[in-house]
């Protein structure tokens, strides 16, 4: 009888434990777009430091990317996770020395974000960053993005 007592205590923690992980994943959906973009703009801002450029791409997905997301951008339209890597990439290897970026202005309203952005390192810089987001459950659903890389 005692045996039966211990995998029913064992059963009810793995039911807390599994209740407390889907309060986690509510907690990032019930974030304001406020707070995603704040979100995203932090991880982003330090893609070259000490957690790498891929993982801190990875946990910017995961915590702030709809799986589902669609970025529009002058070389096409991306779909999806994978597809948003690619897109990452390509800014990485356009700004290869990843410093920061500098963020000049930021709106957001409801569902809506904004931000303008300018990037200089030793051989090139943007002066024309814009992206704009739609943000829905606590993840950014669609992007939309725009610079110029000049060579210096």
């Amino acid at each position: 009888m005692h045996r039966a007592c211990s995998r029913a205590i064992i059963l009810v923690i793995g039911v807390f434990n599994d209740v407390k992980e889907d309060r986690v994943m509510e907690d990032l959906s019930s974030r304001t777009a406020q707070e995603v973009l704040d979100d995203h703009l932090n991880l982003a801002e330090n893609w070259g430091g000490d957690v790498g450029f891929e993982r801190g791409l990875e946990e910017d997905l995961r915590r702030n990317f709809s799986k589902d997301i669609v970025v529009l951008i002058n070389r096409g339209t991306f779909h999806g996770h994978e597809r948003y890597r690619q897109l990452a990439q390509m800014l990485g290897e356009e700004l290869p020395e990843h410093r920061s970026f500098e963020y000049t202005y930021r709106a957001v309203e409801g569902r809506m974000a904004f931000l303008e952005w300018a990037y200089e390192d030793d051989n090139v810089r943007v002066r024309d960053g814009a992206d704009s987001y739609l943000i829905e459950n606590g993840k950014i659903v669609a992007q939309t993005i725009h610079y110029t890389v000049e060579q210096k």
